[in-house]
């Protein structure tokens, strides 16, 4: 049988499980954009959109039997490239299975299906007096299963840990269309091995995630956020150690913005800035928050942390939030980056190091980019309590640059920005996972025994290679 016969009567087979509307091709599939951040019409042999766990296990066994690659879509606001597909490829969308099957406020758990957005399982959490403790900027759009296939960190890491930390339970349809469900419920579960983290993580390249029982915490409706501007970097560090133990565990952020990415977003004359909270000279700024159960003992031990903090040379300004509009504009300054974006080219990093060689590694990175792009800028903020910065570099573009150009001058950013980072023992990627754009990358990240574990577990699981094919290990 040729190709285009094959191909027919796989999407023929393939309408049969979801049905025919279910199916899109041709026109269908180029009306969706490749990525939220990129509007080029998606490539793809056809979207395929199961409703169930069952559907998704007909419709990958069909595709298994086929040996067709499978590429599966939540909300398509990854960063490497981990979405990517061709025009041979079936994309695989959760987005007809966002169902919140349930929630136990006794045992403190929710089950959700993978297509669930983030935000929604927040606010069930919170409609019940409990609280999920992951929580990043892409809330309003990514999903659960995007969430745990990247192992996402996000905000509040500093306190309740990783995406891996929120997930008790997983079902996961293989590549041969298995369905392993492990739906576990406790925290306590030492039964053998612990299959789910083989999952959370792997991209989509071992198993495609469709259901999630996760954890669940005390609300900590009680809130309470500034705005620090410091002189030297020491000063941050040691804030951040006298705000961890000041506050008995309360400490939910700690955000840290260089000055040129903090000068950007509150600049006046910039449409899409807010006005400055403070003064946009510091060199360093960061955002801080704690949570907690009561309102005037969390309020208390707030100010009296920030006033020691202050009191000891420590802090040299700082704007305390006194309304929700005043909490909604600090956090503004700190996840918008839609500004940063409009530089072109702009490259962006998600990296992570120990906390005390971020000072140096930016400055040195600095460095080297001045000698290549005079007037290059640097913007630098992130998750500093986590060892996470973010980094984006613009530099200054007097021409038109051809997409050969631009690919060269981003391999060049590439090197400046990973290749410190494994005599530092850090990792070219906190939070957004591997993805293709990091994959040649990787050796600086993990010896050659780890990488070669990484292919084994592939060519275990997925020995066709049809899974997210090409993706954070070569298969």
């Amino acid at each position: 049988m040729c190709a285009v016969n094959q191909q027919s009567a796989l999407l023929a087979n393939l309408k049969i499980i979801v049905g025919s509307e279910h199916v899109l091709t041709g026109a269908d599939v180029r009306a969706r954009s490749t990525h939220f951040w990129d509007a080029s019409p998606l490539e793809a042999l056809a979207v395929v959109r199961p409703a169930s766990t069952a559907e998704t296990a007909a419709v990958v066994r069909t595709c298994h039997a086929a040996g067709q690659a499978i590429v599966t879509h939540g909300g398509v606001t990854g960063l490497v490239d981990g979405n990517r597909s061709n025009s041979q490829d079936i994309v695989l969308s959760l987005e007809r299975q966002r169902d919140i099957e349930s929630i136990d406020t006794i045992g403190r758990t929710i089950t959700v299906q993978a297509g669930a957005v983030l935000q929604s399982v927040q606010q069930v959490a919170n409609d019940a007096g409990l609280q999920f403790g992951l929580d990043l900027g892409a809330r309003g759009s990514c999903t659960i299963g995007g969430n745990l296939s990247t192992n996402a960190g996000g905000l509040s890491v500093l306190r309740y840990g990783m995406a891996r930390e929120q997930v008790l339970g997983l079902e996961v349809v293989l590549a041969d269309g298995t369905i392993l469900s492990s739906l576990n419920q406790m925290l306590k579960n030492n039964a053998g091995y612990d299959l789910k983290h083989l999952f959370v993580g792997s991209e989509g390249t071992l198993g495609i995630i469709t259901r999630a029982v996760l954890r669940l915490r005390a609300s900590t409706p009680a809130i309470e956020t500034a705005l620090l501007g410091f002189e030297r970097f020491d000063q941050i560090t040691q804030t951040l150690a006298c705000l961890d133990q000041g506050l008995g565990g309360s400490l939910d952020a700690f955000e840290v913005l260089w000055q040129p990415f903090y000068e950007l977003n509150t600049r006046p004359e910039l449409v899409g800035s807010t006005p400055p909270p403070l003064a946009p000279n510091y060199p360093y700024y960061a955002v801080v928050e704690a949570r907690g159960a009561d309102t005037s003992r969390c309020k208390a031990l707030f100010q009296a942390t920030l006033e020691m903090a202050i009191e000891n040379n420590l802090i040299v300004d700082a704007a305390i939030a006194q309304s929700s509009k005043d909490r909604s504009n600090i956090w503004f300054v700190r996840e918008h980056i839609d500004l940063a974006l409009k530089h072109d080219p702009v490259f962006v990093y998600d990296i992570s190091l120990p906390i005390a060689s971020m000072e140096e590694y930016i400055r040195k990175l600095q460095a080297c980019l001045e000698d290549k792009w005079p007037g290059v800028v640097l913007y630098v903020y992130g998750h500093l309590a986590d060892s996470n910065l973010h980094i984006l570099i613009a530099p200054p573009a007097h021409k038109e640059l051809t997409s050969e150009e631009k690919m060269h001058w981003q391999s060049y950013s590439n090197s400046l920005v990973y290749e410190p980072l494994k005599e530092l023992g850090g990792t070219i990627s906190a939070e957004h996972g591997i993805g293709l754009l990091k994959k040649e990358y990787l050796p600086l990240s993990r010896n050659r025994e780890e990488i070669q574990m990484m292919n084994l577990l592939k060519k275990t699981l997925d020995p066709q290679n049809i899974l997210n094919p090409g993706k954070v290990v070569s298969g």
